[in-house]
């Protein structure tokens, strides 16, 4: 049996899963913590992959390995390869101010969308650059090269400078319509062109391990989850980790002027349309911390309250917002009265409110052109029965959820088999078990949801 290994380097911890390369199916795996934080120096990655791979049984015995992590993280190194500064993080929003000057420079949102399919917001690494230069130009002097987290953990496993061009579409400065570096909007936000990866194919190798690992070109945590679950056109993911996202798999490069949708490439040759937010498991973790409670019971007290919450709406802009893009915001309660001051009332609006802006993600696909035949609820909160049972009254459709999986680094794995074995497709793994969640929709609780957040957005 040959195996294969796949990494998901995100945003709290590192997870590797070993793999028959054939079927799929994981023989092991490990897992260790990252530090807290929105911004990260490089090796506590390097540090905790390490300690993941001890905690997996070692590499020894695998043919190849495949690394997907957290988009957009901006590392900058050194000429000879050292880091210059802490990597700022995806949900690190002290860029927003740069990126609002970013889009008014470059000529609007419509003009970025069509250049990199995206707009800007403080997620994006164009965004950091700009930020670096103008806050910290002694660093900004220092970096010579740029890449993403994957990138550097691949280079890292093989020392090549390499990237691939779904990770590479999260920059702000790649074009997953013409597959190439925008160098202009490099030069617009840090002032000069540093060094930047080459981008590889789907199946193209990055390199080996000093052991002789094949290593493939990895890729971001969308795009890798994308892989795990074998997304196919007319299937929709709404994953809900640390950020929520919802996206899909596409034929063609999307660009939307509004900025609600990012439009990235895929780790296929594909592209992945996705809807970002800032706000999704940590909105459970903030309702079972104000409850006093685990999140076993948020679910039990959610459930016991009625659809809607008898008006008691959250809007849960928690860490600021991404979609819409409100990186100052905070949450709010509305329609708060004695008869919903309750731990149930509560529990039902932190869910009804994570899932509310994520429902507007999937409206904002399906206004570009996305099918969406299947909604597939994986991540984290995914694991809570009243996400799970509120989430088709929220979305208006049946809603399938996956056994419980690391979904990113079984794609990494996947990718890695796919590099191994230089076939023009990647493996397609069975996944059975699928859960269906059915219930009717009920509009009012994401029309008391769109007043407030329009009420916020109005200020």
């Amino acid at each position: 049996m040959s195996l294969v290994a796949g990494v998901d380097s995100s945003t709290q911890s590192c997870k590797v899963v070993v793999a028959d390369a054939e079927t799929g199916a994981v023989v092991r795996a490990g897992q260790a913590p990252h530090p807290d934080g929105t911004e990260a120096d490089p090796a506590a990655w390097w540090d905790a992959l390490g300690r993941a791979t001890e905690a997996a049984g070692g590499l020894d015995d695998v043919a190849a390995i495949g690394v997907a992590a957290q988009q957009h993280g901006m590392v900058c190194r050194t000429e000879t390869g050292e880091v210059v500064r802490p990597a700022l993080l995806w949900n690190d929003t002290r860029s927003a101010g740069a990126a609002g000057d970013l889009v008014e420079e470059f000529g609007g949102p419509a003009k970025w969308a069509d250049a990199v399919g995206s707009v800007p917001v403080a997620s994006f690494t164009v965004t950091k650059l700009r930020w670096l230069a103008r806050h910290e130009p002694e660093a900004a002097a220092r970096t010579a090269s740029v890449c993403l987290p994957h990138d550097y953990l691949t280079w890292r496993l093989t020392g090549e400078f390499v990237t691939d061009r779904g990770d590479a579409s999260g920059t702000g400065y790649w074009s997953p319509a013409t597959g190439e570096y925008r160098p202009d909007l490099l030069e617009l936000a840090l002032g000069r062109v540093p060094e930047l990866p080459r981008v590889l194919g789907p199946a193209e190798a990055a390199g080996r391990t000093p052991s002789g690992a094949l290593v493939s070109a990895g890729t971001g945590d969308n795009m890798g989850a994308a892989l795990g679950l074998g997304l196919r056109p007319g299937d929709v993911v709404v994953s809900l980790g640390t950020s929520g996202t919802v996206f899909t798999a596409a034929e063609r490069a999307s660009a939307d002027p509004a900025g609600d949708v990012a439009g990235f490439a895929d780790a296929t040759g594909r592209f992945l349309p996705l809807v970002c937010t800032l706000n999704a498991a940590r909105v459970l973790d903030a309702a079972a911390a104000l409850l006093g409670v685990d999140h076993q019971e948020v679910s039990r007290l959610a459930l016991s309250a009625p659809p809607g919450a008898d008006g008691l709406v959250l809007v849960p802009y928690l860490e600021g917002e991404r979609t819409p893009n409100r990186p100052d915001a905070t949450g709010s309660v509305h329609g708060l009265r004695l008869a919903t001051s309750t731990p149930a009332h509560l529990a039902r609006a932190a869910i009804e409110g994570m899932l509310c802006g994520l429902a507007d993600g999937l409206d904002a696909l399906l206004a570009q052109g996305a099918r969406a035949d299947r909604v597939l609820l994986i991540g984290g909160a995914a694991r809570s029965e009243a996400v799970r049972r509120i989430a088709p009254t929220v979305f208006g459709r049946p809603v399938l959820v996956p056994p419980t999986g690391e979904y990113v680094a079984e794609g990494a794995a996947a990718q890695a088999a796919w590099a191994l074995s230089g076939a023009a497709e990647p493996p397609r793994w069975e996944r059975a078990g699928l859960e269906t969640y059915e219930a009717d929709a009920v509009p009012s609780i994401r029309e008391r949801y769109a007043e407030a957040r329009d009420h916020i957005l109005s200020r």
